[in-house]
């Protein structure tokens, strides 16, 4: 249901058919959740049934509309939709429906890769699907069988501990990922600046409130993974806070009857091309209705304003503006160096003693190159001449010595994917400031219990664990429509529940993290914190701390590798995804209690650690 949400689609070879790719998420009763990463594409359908079944059914459709549709309706096919209007005869434009005709068709249908993770890893587990996909579209230029590649991710790509980077191998190029430590934000992988393209910063930040105020939040979007992306940025940027009601950010069309339930929910329903008067809702009085699509959100009457939400917008607009113009300019200096580099191209070919080092720096050079248009007409000339020849061949020697370096190169992280990493520690750092001093002096306030655990949790419903009425005294009277609702929401008795619950055991992983971000604000500026608000001065030091494990990659992941259990490699049709030895895949491989690679990573993680302790900066470290 979450990897096809709306069931299976059939077209024809005049459609558009794209590959798309959407995220979903699984919450158990327990309330763990596992990830899922879905990439769908169109594959021919071969097997005679099914195209039999197609051509009836679709005699079948045809004979109902001839019967039921008078002669001056309009037949239009809007999607995978059809859509009945005034118009011309029924003969004509019934003929010009995409349908499905065996003598001349040939009929395509949804296929779906799936990656299954404990962790919410996006980007890895959609490079690694659609090198997966390619390789399907051109078999001849794999190295190994698919399973090798498979195999190779399910059983020997580690997960690298907290705080550390890991680079595995795709099928064509690696792939880069890395985790937190235990003291920073917790794993995020969604892009933030697309959700500042997709809505308004200020519509952002009253959703934001609505949320925090536990409205009913309804998501309304054609696409997929922008239900995904909104819903998880949405429950990201509320931390320290937990969502504790229904979440389901992609509905599947069979469950649309849940939104009748009269609980707090956030909820993704996808559309085709129909309209919003369409849709029909429950009451919508105390629903926030997110319609990604046009821009627009829609949030429950009297919703009161969240503390300093004006300073919030000013440094969402001042971060928007930062992060555009550095794209900007970078893409102006990528264009100023196409033009350098022609200048200096000569000098650069002469010099027969580059050093490995500069292989790759002048192979961009070349690359640039290879994508300017006046160069290509140059290169027309000069290759009539015989003098191409010569840079060809130069041209592949560094393209080996640059394949060569990959592999001990540490870097392998795009700067694309760097920028997202910081956008992202950005404006997370900036929502967590606000809470921080919202509730700088929270825990003044909670009750500490006097029995012990077993009686604490017996009888906590009936307890009063927060002073509510002495902390909203204590808070300025512009603070109070806000805080009044949301110290009574199930998010913030929970945050205070996990507060209690730390005098007995370790403290809940976001509670950790904010205590000790607000006792370093307290050393930082005093005591007098409360009631003031000052811009977010992290930012700084936790980019240090992302910086280091994106320019250093501390783990490789073993390489893939032919399997010993395949004797014959599956033969791959182009464009046909094969059916895969399942032996060999649910074969887990037998580790050695001490093996030398994990001996050698854990040497590693030991150094590390190390460094850090003595707080070495990388050049010494080197």
């Amino acid at each position: 249901m979450l990897s096809f949400p709306r069931g299976l689609s059939f077209c024809i070879q005049k459609a558009d058919r794209q590959p798309d790719f959407h995220s979903f998420i699984i919450t158990r009763e327990d309330g763990t959740r596992t990830y899922g990463s879905a990439f769908i594409y169109y594959e021919e359908v071969t097997d005679d049934k099914i195209l039999a079944a197609m051509q009836t059914l679709q005699h079948m459709f045809l004979a109902e509309v001839e019967t039921d549709v008078s002669d001056t309706l309009h037949i239009e096919q809007v999607g995978g939709n059809l859509r009945f209007s005034p118009g011309t005869t029924k003969k004509r434009t019934i003929d010009d429906l995409k349908i499905y005709k065996s003598n001349k068709d040939r009929l395509y249908v949804t296929k779906c890769l799936c990656l299954i993770t404990q962790q919410p890893f996006v980007q890895p587990t959609q490079q690694f699907l659609q090198q997966l996909h390619s390789a399907v579209l051109n078999p001849t230029e794999i190295e190994f069988s698919l399973e090798s590649y498979i195999y190779n991710v399910l059983y020997e790509v580690p997960l690298p501990p907290p705080g550390r980077s890991m680079k595995f191998y795709g099928i064509k190029s690696p792939i880069f990922c890395q985790r937190p430590s235990v003291s920073e934000l917790p794993l995020f992988d969604f892009c933030l600046s697309q959700l500042f393209d997709y809505l308004d910063i200020r519509d952002i930040v009253q959703l934001f409130t609505t949320l925090l105020l536990e409205h009913q939040v309804l998501l309304y979007s054609s696409d997929y993974q922008k239900l995904m992306l909104v819903a998880e940025c949405m429950m990201t940027l509320i931390f320290p806070y937990q969502w504790q009601h229904v979440y389901v950010p992609i509905l599947p069309a069979s469950l649309t009857h849940f939104l009748d339930a009269p609980v707090p929910f956030v909820m993704g329903l996808h559309h085709g091309k129909e309209s919003r008067s369409e849709l029909q809702l429950p009451s919508e009085a105390n629903m926030c209705f997110v319609d990604i699509d046009a821009r627009t959100v829609e949030v429950p009457e009297d919703l009161p304003n969240f503390p300093h939400s004006q300073e919030l917008i000013g440094e969402l607009i001042k971060v928007k503006n930062k992060f555009r113009h550095a794209n900007e300019k970078s893409v102006n200096i990528t264009t100023r160096k196409s033009f350098s580099t022609l200048d200096n191209f000569d000098s650069s070919l002469k010099d027969s003693r580059l050093s490995n080092q500069s292989c790759p720096d002048l192979q961009n050079k070349l690359d640039i190159l290879h994508q300017s248009e006046a160069f290509n007409r140059i290169s027309e000339i000069a290759k009539k001449t015989g003098v191409w020849k010569t840079i060809d061949e130069f041209s592949d020697k560094t393209k080996d010595v640059s394949t060569q370096n990959d592999d001990n190169d540490p870097s392998s992280m795009s700067e694309q994917e760097i920028t997202q990493l910081n956008y992202n520690n950005t404006v997370r750092e900036i929502f967590l400031n606000h809470f921080l001093h919202i509730f700088s002096s929270y825990d003044t306030f909670v009750i500490p219990p006097n029995q012990d655990m077993e009686s604490w949790l017996t009888n906590r419903e009936s307890m009063q664990n927060f002073d509510k009425a002495s902390f909203l005294s204590d808070q300025p009277e512009a603070y109070l429509p806000f805080l009044s609702y949301f110290t009574e929401t199930q998010m913030f008795a929970t945050f205070i529940d996990n507060k209690i619950l730390s005098l007995w055991e370790d403290p809940e992983p976001s509670l950790r993290i904010f205590d000790g971000r607000l006792k370093l604000l307290k050393e930082q500026v005093g005591e007098h914190v409360r009631h003031t608000y000052a811009p977010c001065n992290t930012i700084e030091d936790t980019e240090n701390l992302l910086k280091k494990r994106v320019i250093y990659v501390d783990h490789v992941s073993p390489k893939p590798h032919t399997l010993e259990g395949l004797t014959v490699s599956t033969t791959i049709e182009p464009g046909n995804f094969p059916q895969l030895n399942e032996k060999v895949l649910n074969t887990e491989p037998v580790f050695k209690a001490k093996s030398r690679e994990g001996a050698k990573w854990r040497k590693r993680d030991r150094q590390l650690q190390h460094s850090e302790h003595l707080k070495m900066n990388p050049e010494q470290r080197e």
